[in-house]
């Protein structure tokens, strides 16, 4: 029993005894001592670093987009913004003609999307910016039908838009100037007097990047709308002060010309 006591080695397990000699040939080995330098802080640190990281990317992708609509009217509202997308004719293809064009209502809702078949052949899709397809024009609607429905929307209607001479231009469509409203022309988006981007107003005031790659109509004719939405009072306020003006002048100018009239006689 004392022999037993005396070496309890041999009664272990060899695996646990060779085990044990390998702990004590490293104890004062650096392997060991490099681990238990580093700090434990560092490793904390640099897992809460990651974890950090990692909620700000699903913040970012959480973030609502301002252009989707909250409201499920899809009614047409006494205010639409549009957008055109155009295609190349002519023989080389420099002429723009109409090849799509979308009307939003102003909750951003989809109330007219269609894409266009020109009256004359098509040379450049443009699809880098315009993100029209041969294949999407092949079933598209005639030019004159998508012309009269358009002019029918948009009667009577606040037009908001951007460049919007560009778009009427392709419909060969006309609309009243007073109203009409276009954020390349609201004097608080100009810069230095000059007109700025869609894409770049939409990153300034909305907060929200468009037009990376091909354009998408939707999207844009909503970025315009919210565009005006959000400014829609103060915007109203500065047409009905201008108008205002045009109508003082105009007063001025008719007393002016009365007066030397009845000086002359």
């Amino acid at each position: 029993m004392a022999g037993k006591l005396k070496n309890p080695s041999k009664n272990l397990n060899p695996n646990w005894a060779q085990l044990q000699e390998k702990l004590k040939s490293n104890g004062s080995k650096n392997n060991f001592s490099k681990r238990s330098n580093k700090p434990d802080t560092e490793t904390e640190t640099s897992i809460l670093g990651k974890r950090k990281e990692r909620s700000d990317e699903d913040s970012q992708a959480s973030k609502p987009n301002p252009l989707t609509p909250t409201s499920s009217d899809c009614s047409l509202t006494d205010v639409v913004a549009m957008d055109c997308e155009m295609v190349g004719v002519s023989s080389s293809g420099n002429k723009s003609a109409l090849g799509r064009v979308t009307l939003v209502n102003k909750f951003g809702n989809v109330v007219y999307d269609e894409y266009v078949r020109p009256v004359d052949y098509v040379v450049d899709f443009r699809t880098e910016i315009s993100g029209i397809r041969p294949r999407d024009l092949r079933k598209a609607k005639n030019f004159n039908v998508v012309q009269k429905t358009v002019a029918e929307m948009i009667n009577g209607k606040i037009l908001v838009g951007h460049a919007l001479r560009n778009d009427l231009k392709a419909l060969l469509l006309s609309h009243p100037k007073k109203d009409i409203r276009d954020t390349s022309e609201y004097a608080p988006f100009l810069k230095e007097g000059r007109s700025r981007s869609l894409k770049n107003l939409a990153a300034e005031f909305l907060n929200v990047e468009i037009q990376n790659g091909e354009h998408c109509p939707i999207e844009d004719a909503r970025a315009a709308m919210l565009l005006y939405m959000k400014n829609n009072k103060n915007w109203e306020r500065s047409i009905k002060d201008f108008r205002k003006l045009k109508e003082k002048q105009k007063k001025r100018k008719h007393k002016k010309k009365f007066q030397n009239t009845e000086g002359i006689s």
